[in-house]
């Protein structure tokens, strides 16, 4: 936030402030953890579920920060911590974090390019930034920075400069992407998909649909929304005053051939041809809606694509003895299991290992998803699944390979080390409250 003072960070958070010079620089970002804190850092205390984090505030003014955002309850016995410290004051540091950042945006003045989706979102937001980066200076969330306070981070972290802003929007439940929506106010928003998650929230497919498509009810006029081609469920949510385009097959933007790591792309009419370091059909069509995007700010892509991926989202770990392990364990539901077990068996190995943890906040149809799972693994041949937790035993019920069930991520840890073999390919993905990151921590 660097070329503000002080003065217009109160003034945009709707905060008062109770101590520092008004003229002060501003912060040059905002964090909420304190234990994160470094020097010019702005520290927002939220009052969470967990802890209040305006108790806090006093660490992370010792450790350098250069001011705190923190309830009224929380802020006069601030006022003597630091004598050059910023202390502001506003009734919801929650709130006051989205006004700051909804401020910083408009002051940015630069395209911002919102992605949401049932699955693939965090991938698409990581390759459509690597395609923008080619040609303007572009800053992207971070990991999974896409929640009410996330996404805020994501927005104070950019720089004055900065030409392209790519956001992650992520919902559990209705208004949340309107919530996202209107902090970041895209110029640009993307729907990778629509499928069957939170469901013990939303109930059906449909208001999954509804719920995404607040993306598109809330952009601006004259703005561009990237959907999928094949997908009914967000045509209802189509507005004649938005640019949309469409990817995949019989879509605006469509793949034509993807060879020897090359993927050629009809774009609207245009040939783009891309030299890409994955070729998971998943993440081809992520990169299909990130060149529409691209696109639709004037940016066209070509020629080799360095994707920096998230950490946990198909990482490719080679171990000692020949083992190669897919390492998908930042989060599942049917979509992305049904998609990451397709590639696994299609990937060269001796054998295809499945370790699978349960798919969360599924609903009623929980049990049914489950055993569907185990019958796609089936079909597809993967020939041994370890099921990790109490959920995961619903993939052995329709499985006809070899099946071991294990209650926790250690455990799946030790029974992977003893039925791998070299040349074997393992697959890790399950739902994020499983903690399946812990298999190779083991």
């Amino acid at each position: 936030m660097k070329g503000v003072d002080a003065g217009w960070v109160a003034a945009a958070a709707g905060a008062r402030l109770v101590a520092g010079q008004a003229t002060a620089e501003g912060p040059r970002r905002a964090v909420v953890d304190s234990r994160t804190v470094g020097a010019g850092d702005l520290f927002v205390g939220i009052d969470g579920e967990r802890a209040d984090g305006g108790a806090y505030a006093a660490d992370a003014l010792e450790a350098g920060a250069w001011g705190a955002l923190v309830e009224p309850a929380h802020a006069d016995a601030l006022s003597d911590a630091s004598a050059s410290a910023a202390i502001l004051a506003a009734d919801d540091s929650a709130a006051a974090l989205a006004r700051l950042a909804t401020a910083w945006r408009s002051e940015l003045g630069c395209a911002v390019l919102a992605v949401t989706g049932s699955t693939g979102k965090t991938s698409t937001k990581d390759i459509l930034a690597a395609l923008l980066a080619s040609d303007r200076r572009t800053h992207a969330s971070r990991e999974n920075y896409n929640t009410e306070i996330g996404l805020p981070l994501a927005v104070l972290e950019a720089e004055r400069g900065v030409e392209a802003l790519v956001l992650e929007l992520a919902m559990r439940g209705e208004g949340q992407i309107a919530e996202l929506t209107a902090i970041a106010r895209p110029d640009v928003g993307v729907i990778v998909n629509v499928g069957p998650v939170h469901l013990e929230l939303l109930g059906t497919v449909e208001r999954v649909a509804a719920a995404k498509a607040e993306l598109i009810r809330d952009l601006p006029h004259g703005a561009t929304c990237v959907i999928p081609a094949d997908e009914p469920l967000l045509v209802p949510h189509v507005r004649e005053d938005l640019e949309t385009v469409t990817f995949g097959a019989g879509g605006d933007v469509a793949l034509t051939n993807f060879e020897a790591g090359t993927a050629t792309i009809d774009a609207r009419g245009e040939v783009v041809e891309l030299e890409l370091d994955y070729d998971q059909p998943y993440n081809l069509d992520n990169t299909l809606a990130a060149v529409a995007a691209a696109q639709a700010v004037g940016v066209r892509p070509s020629g080799r694509v360095d994707v920096a991926f998230s950490s946990l989202r198909g990482e490719v770990v080679e171990l000692p003895g020949g083992v190669t392990v897919v390492n998908d364990c930042y989060n599942a539901n049917p979509m992305s299991m049904r998609a990451a077990l397709e590639h696994l068996a299609g990937s060269p190995a001796q054998r295809r290992i499945a370790v699978l943890g349960g798919m969360a906040e599924l609903g009623d149809r929980e049990a049914e998803f489950h055993r569907a799972v185990g019958e796609q693994a089936d079909a597809l041949g993967i020939d041994v699944l370890i099921a990790v937790g109490e959920l995961a035993l619903g993939y052995r019920e329709r499985f006809g390979g070899e099946a071991q069930a294990v209650a926790s991520a250690e455990e799946a840890a030790a029974v992977l080390e003893e039925v791998a073999a070299a040349g074997d390919r393992v697959l890790i993905k399950g739902s994020r409250s499983v903690g399946l990151e812990r298999v190779l921590a083991c």
